[in-house]
């Protein structure tokens, strides 16, 4: 199996849309059980954890603090969403599609939303102590738009959108500044090498709002996030599933570097490489429903076929088109990882 020191600078590079000397690996999640397949021993502690992104190929590990936003955990309620278990250990919950915990503005002054103290920064203090030399932490979370309209449930959220304003704007402001606060304090920790917001805004035909709504009441928050990123000289990373040719311009000005993960569904990477690689660093495209169903034949050829169609004038990294789920053959995904190591050296020959 491939092995390679980590080196951030080398996905640093990629994520501020340079080449650097191979093309990085970068994903937003995998799962525990793929880990722990590669590791051949359970994940434990956070020192397995980096143990498998080094082993894995990666310059990084993502880690986020830790802070309860569920609606239902905060304030249980009657519309609360519903669970189901998985054929793994893993849990699967589907999002309030009606009515949500707060519908009013009397909800909203009486919720209890976390306070700054009750954030658990503990994971990056602990991380420090078994980072190798050239690996970095990334810090991922996000979802103000999701959990603004997750609180309300989507109907509500939709019909609000006209009715109420005035809601609408509360609860993207509060949540807005505590997820700012979240990014600025991750940001007091030393080797944090990259801010990772992620937030589903779109689907497969389009954006899930008008482009309007998320100009008046999200792309403010992101841009001070991209603003926290320049200030600190790091890469601003996005993660939304879906087609977001409509909101590109907007998410430059908003500060983003890289797009992740370019759902092979929605968008085709190769033309946005065409028509926007000098914007942003692409990653992922690899289909999760290849990397699940397919062989690993198939899995080679097509990380040879972005290798050969995105990746050679830099500005691109290898994962998965969403995340690296429990339900991914192991096999595939070794298959995506093995071959980019294998083919993915500058300059690109294939």
């Amino acid at each position: 199996m491939t092995r390679h020191n980590p080196d951030f600078q080398q996905l640093r590079t990629a994520l501020m849309g340079g080449t650097p000397d191979r093309v990085p690996l970068l994903e937003l999640a995998i799962a525990k059980n793929i880990k722990e397949q590669f590791l051949n021993k359970k994940i434990a502690s956070v020192a397995d954890d980096v143990e498998f992104y080094q082993k894995a190929g990666y310059d990084y590990i993502k880690v986020s603090p830790i802070i309860d936003m569920n609606p239902d955990h905060l304030q249980p309620h009657e519309g609360k969403r519903v669970s189901e278990a998985t054929d793994t250990t893993n849990e699967r919950e589907w999002h309030a599609s009606g009515a949500g915990i707060i519908t009013t503005m009397e909800e909203f002054e009486k919720f209890r939303f976390p306070k700054p103290e009750e954030v658990d920064y503990s994971p990056f203090e602990e991380v420090q102590q078994f980072l190798p030399d050239g690996m970095k932490v990334i810090c991922q979370y996000g979802d103000i738009f999701t959990w603004t309209w997750d609180f309300m449930g989507f109907e509500t959220f939709s019909f609000a959108l006209i009715d109420n304003p005035e809601l609408i704007r509360r609860l993207f402001d509060k949540i807005g500044e505590i997820e700012l606060n979240l990014f600025e304090n991750c940001l007091s920790f030393d080797n944090i090498g990259a801010l990772f917001y992620s937030d589903d805004i779109a689907i497969n035909s389009g954006l899930f709002v008008r482009l309007d709504i998320y100009r008046e009441y999200l792309f403010p928050w992101m841009k001070k996030i991209g603003d926290l990123c320049k200030k600190h000289d790091i890469p601003f990373i996005f993660h939304s599933d879906g087609n977001l040719w409509e909101a590109m311009d907007d998410l430059i000005k908003c500060g983003v570097n890289a797009l992740q993960p370019l759902e092979p569904q929605a968008i085709d990477i190769v033309d946005v490489k065409k028509k926007r690689g000098n914007d942003f660093c692409l990653v992922g495209n690899v289909d999760v429903d290849l990397l699940t169903r397919g062989t690993p034949e198939e899995v080679e050829a097509e990380v040879i076929r972005l290798l050969k169609n995105v990746a050679p004038e830099g500005g691109y990294c290898v994962g998965s088109g969403n995340t690296v789920a429990e339900y991914v053959k192991y096999e595939n995904y070794l298959a995506m990882i093995e071959t980019a190591k294998k083919y993915g050296e500058y300059p690109i020959e294939i």
